[in-house]
């Protein structure tokens, strides 16, 4: 009996040391790789000094009207994942993308993930990088309350809103969020560098799978991917959301605005009637308008060119 309790220890001692050797190699090339991608892929928009923490905020275009892409939460790569709607209005409007801190180039801060700030943030690096308003804000998922924020504050800077499968604050009474320990088991493979073991995972990402991003792209974003994927400033806000859209749903509707949300199948949200909270929302609005698409969440990946085709119309016929 002792001999075999004595076995069981050495094989959970051995198990344990295992996943110890496995886990400290994997940190340790992570650190290593990462240093070289960071060096090989310079940001190719400006940074700007954000209260003592740098954002990222790319530009093109040369448009009179501006249209700013806020990302939803946890999309790592953000300029190059709007790219292939904002190439498409590009040519026509000035395109602005802000990369919050911990998304993209902009670094990981230790900041407060409240709504206001988030938007003070915005906005600020936006006026450090010389984009004026008024803006259209393009926003994707959980940025659907930054932009209705941004609305309710500050309804002036605000031209109209685009929603890209955009949250709205009743979303968050029901959306099942995930658990604590799930969190945890993730943010240790992404921190660790172990989820580069597992390229299906990048590789899955509606971005590549699309087929709109080049080679080039690709890389870079399998890189950014790798060093942005649950940083702290994401986690922060996963755990601020419910009272920011508490915050913004006792605003009220800021319903003389104009939107126009794309709205997806809804089978990657976890809500029944997302489609219909999204629609309801729209048309509770003076100039609101939606369009169901039968694609993911990540719409402006799937449909880039009816999408932005869509954008334009719509704006023109506000002005």
């Amino acid at each position: 009996m002792q001999k075999l309790k004595r076995v069981i220890k050495i094989i959970i001692l051995s198990i344990i040391i295992f996943f110890v050797v496995v886990i400290s190699g994997s940190w340790v090339y992570h650190s290593t790789v990462m240093k070289k991608e960071i060096a090989s892929t310079p940001a190719p928009g400006l940074l700007v000094d954000v209260k003592g923490h740098l954002m990222h905020v790319y530009t093109e275009g040369e448009g009179e009207q501006t249209i700013v892409f806020l990302s939803g939460v946890g999309t790592s790569a953000p300029v190059l994942d709007f790219k292939p709607l904002w190439s498409e209005l590009a040519p026509t409007y000035k395109i602005a993308v802000v990369e919050k801190a911990g998304y993209g180039w902009s670094d990981t801060a230790e900041v407060s993930r409240e709504i206001d700030i988030i938007l003070d943030e915005s906005r600020t690096a936006l006026q450090l990088a010389d984009v004026q308003p008024p803006y259209v804000l393009a926003a994707h998922s959980m940025s659907g309350l930054e932009a209705i924020r941004w609305t309710q504050k500050y309804p002036e800077e605000v031209d109209a809103i685009i929603g890209l499968d955009p949250a709205i604050p009743v979303t968050y009474e029901v959306l099942p969020l995930p658990s604590a320990l799930s969190i945890q088991a993730a943010k240790l493979f992404a921190r660790t560098g172990m989820i580069r073991l597992v390229p299906s995972i990048v590789n899955s990402s509606a971005a590549i799978e699309s087929g709109y991003l080049s080679a080039e792209d690709i890389a870079t974003y399998r890189s950014l991917f790798y060093r942005r994927t649950l940083t702290y400033n994401m986690l922060e806000e996963m755990k601020q959301v419910q009272a920011n859209a508490e915050k913004v749903g006792q605003a009220g509707i800021p319903n003389e605005v104009p939107m126009y949300f794309f709205i997806s199948d809804g089978n990657e949200i976890g809500i029944p009637n997302w489609r219909e909270m999204l629609s309801d929302y729209s048309g509770q609005l003076e100039h609101g308008q939606f369009l169901y698409l039968d694609i993911g969440h990540y719409v402006h990946t799937w449909e880039p060119e009816l999408i932005a085709k869509e954008i334009d119309t719509f704006l023109r016929s506000e002005n």
